[in-house]
Parts: C-alpha cells; sequence; structure tokens
C-alpha cells in the first residue's frame, strides 16, 4: 500500500475516462482518485476496458495493448492474474482475440480447454500454446 492507505479497487469506467478523456471532468476526477492510492484491479476490468476500447472507441489493436501494457507496469497497481493477463497479451499481440487469450491463459492447470468457436481453436493451434485443444 502507498503511503499507508487502504487498497481501492476501481471500475472498468475510471480507466475509461483516464484513457480515452472523452469527459475531461471525469478524466479528472479519475486520475485523482488513483493518483498517490493502491489500485486493485480485477482481470474483467481488464478484460472489458479492451472490449469498450476495441468497440465503442474503435481504437486500434496496438493502441490498446500499449495502453493495456501501461496499466499492467503501473507499480501502484495490483492486477488479478498478472501473469495470466501478460500471456494473453502476448497472444494478443500475435493477432489472437484478447477474451480468448485470457480465457486461455486462465486455464493451464487444466488437462484439455474444449470451444465450438473454431477460429479460437485454429489461432491457439497455430501459436503452439502447449495446451491440450479440442474442438468440441
Amino acid at each position: 500500500m502507498l503511503n499507508g492507505e487502504e487498497m481501492i479497487a476501481i471500475d472498468t469506467n475510471i480507466l475509461v475516462r483516464i484513457v480515452t478523456n472523452d469527459d475531461p471532468e471525469q478524466a479528472q476526477r479519475a486520475a485523482s482518485i488513483i493518483q498517490n492510492q493502491a489500485v486493485f484491479i480485477s482481470k474483467t476490468v481488464i478484460l472489458e476496458l479492451e472490449w469498450v476500447l476495441r468497440y465503442s472507441y474503435s481504437l486500434e489493436r496496438t493502441i490498446i495493448l500499449s495502453t493495456l501494457q501501461k496499466i499492467l507496469s503501473t507499480d501502484s497497481f495490483t492486477i488479478e492474474q498478472n501473469s495470466a493477463i501478460e500471456q494473453s497479451l502476448q497472444w494478443y499481440e500475435k493477432g489472437m482475440d484478447f477474451a480468448d487469450a485470457l480465457h486461455l491463459a486462465c486455464c493451464f492447470h487444466v488437462d484439455k480447454f474444449v470451444s465450438f468457436d473454431k477460429k479460437l481453436i485454429k489461432k491457439a493451434s497455430e501459436l503452439n500454446l502447449g495446451l491440450d485443444l479440442l474442438e468440441a
């Protein structure tokens, strides 16, 4: 914890305001909320942030990737399953859908991953992830 303060958890909209500055007043409030504060960010917030930046703001993959990497490298942030998210960002950079990459990165404790999603199975097989993939 920073400066003896308690850790706070934030919702996706806090990060969206800071990243996009689409509402300057809220962006400033969001930035002041996390300034000098220990912040917990759940993996679902990271997942939703990627979707919002891609779908609602039409940001390019390279910009989203850079943004998520900056969030992961912020010292005052504690990221849930940080290593899984880092792994998913590596696969995302290689063209995998971020949600699919995160699902797979969180599954290395299981024996097999099963999906009806042929595109996911194909891309994951191309990347040779070391996980047994089965098409349902």
